[in-house]
This record gives C-alpha cells, structure tokens and sequence, in this order.
C-alpha cells in the first residue's frame, strides 16, 4: 500500500512539473502601439505563418470571411472618433474581419469584439464599416501574417495587410485639426465657469487667499445663466467664512430653495443648519 501511495505522489508530481512547461505558441500574439496625429491607435492580433502551405485562395478561401490572423478576433482601438472611406467610427474597439477576393478584399470593422473567430451569429448591425481594398502582388514570399501602420500624416494612416505575396492597405483618417482647434478656442476664451468654481472652493478649503477665492467664485456665478444649489451652498461658506453673513445668509436662502425644489433632502438640511448657526432661523 505504502508504495502505491508514493507511486501515485509521483505521478500527481511528474504531470504538475509538465503542467508548468511553457512552449511557443503556434501564432504568437502582438501588439502594436501608434500615435498618429493625436489619436492613440492600438492592434492586436496573433500571426500564423504560412509554414509551406499556400494561403489565399487555400488555407484562407476567397469569398469566405476571415478573421485577420488567428485565435482570438483581431481588434484595433482608437482613442478618437475616425473616419475610413466615409465611415465614421466613434471612438472605441472593433474586430477586423477580411473576405478575400483574387484582387480586392473586403474588409469588416465590427463593433462586439468578444468573439473567438467569426461571430456563429452574424449581425449586421454590428458592423461600422465595410470597405473594399484593392491587392497587390509582391515579388517576394512574407511568412507571417503582418499588419503595420504607414503613410502617417497629423491627420491620416494606413493600416497595412502582407502575407504569402499579397499586400493590401486601408487609409483611415483622425480628426487631429478638430482636436486642436478645440483645444485653441478653449485656451484662448480662457477659464470656464467650472475653472473658476473648482478653484475658488479649493482655496476656501484650503485657507489659502479668500479675496481671491471670492472673486473667482463670483465670476464663476457671473458666467452661469441658473447657479446649482450645491455651487449657491460653497458661495454661501465663503461669505460666511470671510465674516460677510448678510450675503452668507441670502446665498444660503437661495440655495435651501434650489434644494427643496430638486428633493435634495441632505442639501436642505445642511442649509437649515447653517441659516441656524448664522442667526437666521
């Protein structure tokens, strides 16, 4: 009995130590990273090799979907709204999928990329654009299923396909001018109102200069057509805290109302407490 027992410690050992033997996948996996213009563009993919067998037209069938690589579906994200060939995809992830033809392809950007291959269940309305490259030939033979980024401009790129003898690209644009117009507009009119309220209400908190306080939270008010009740409730602690209670109590009034007409239990509470505090209820 003693030595069946350890037999079987021994195997239970010898298939844990297996069990832990790492060996190379037969398509490795990749990523690639590409900033272009101001858009964060990530790929990722695994990548069979063609290991003597011919690919298109054979291992990938023509007129039959394909999912890009192998394993998991390929995924490319964006970090910006894009837009290829007249399609504008939001900015987010999408799961490529080619159907390859003898001298174009059809290439798929579909919105659910929790697929392992082609989706079993084909929804179309998933599908953000559908867009048809043409091929090339080249004079030599690639092994590995590539897929690179190239042409880069400020406001474009080219997402590459190569294998076998075949390469193909898809161009897809970035709206880095929008972007940047944007960011030039808004730092050209200067602070918005949420600029000059979060500031005043950090330097109130933080004893730091209460004239200056007061006045970005005045111009924070100025600025906004119909004050909230929680930005009336910190206007109305500032007043207080600088010793000034007649605006402290008004802005306070002000804000229980805003409070009571929104069914803020907690604001209308704290707003009594302090009208009491201040000598006004």
């Amino acid at each position: 009995m003693k030595k069946l027992v350890l037999f079987a410690f021994a195997l239970t050992l010898m298939f844990s130590v297996s069990a832990q033997i790492e060996t190379p996948p037969a398509s490795p996996s990749s990523t690639v990273e590409q900033k272009v213009g101001l858009t964060d563009v990530t790929l990722e993919y695994s990548r069979p090799s063609m290991k003597g067998r011919k690919i298109f037209g054979d291992l990938v069938p023509y007129g039959k979907m394909w999912r890009a690589g192998a394993n998991k579906n390929t995924m490319i994200t964006f970090s910006n709204d894009v837009t290829i060939d007249g399609n504008e995809l939001k900015a987010g992830s999408y799961a490529i999928y080619i159907t390859p033809n003898e001298k174009s392809w059809d290439v798929v950007f579909y919105s659910d990329t929790n697929n392992w291959g082609v989706p079993q269940a084909w929804d179309e309305t998933k599908v953000a654009a559908k867009v048809n490259v043409e091929t090339y030939q080249l004079p030599m033979q690639v092994e590995t299923w590539t897929m690179t980024f190239d042409n880069l401009t400020n406001d474009s790129a080219e997402l590459g396909f190569i294998w076998e003898n075949t390469m193909a690209g898809l161009k897809f644009e970035v709206p880095t001018d929008k972007v940047v117009t944007m960011a030039i507009d808004k730092a050209m009119a200067g602070p918005s109102a949420n600029d000059y309220y979060a500031s005043a209400v950090y330097y109130m908190n933080a004893d730091k200069d209460l004239d200056k306080a007061k006045m970005w939270m005045e111009k924070a008010m100025s600025m906004v057509d119909d004050p909230a009740f929680w930005q009336l409730r910190q206007q109305s602690l500032l007043y207080a805290k600088m010793g000034n209670k007649k605006e402290a109590i008004a802005t306070a009034k002000a804000s229980l109302e805003k409070a009571k007409a929104a069914g803020n239990a907690d604001y209308v509470k704290m707003n009594k407490d302090s009208l009491k505090e201040w000598g006004a209820m």
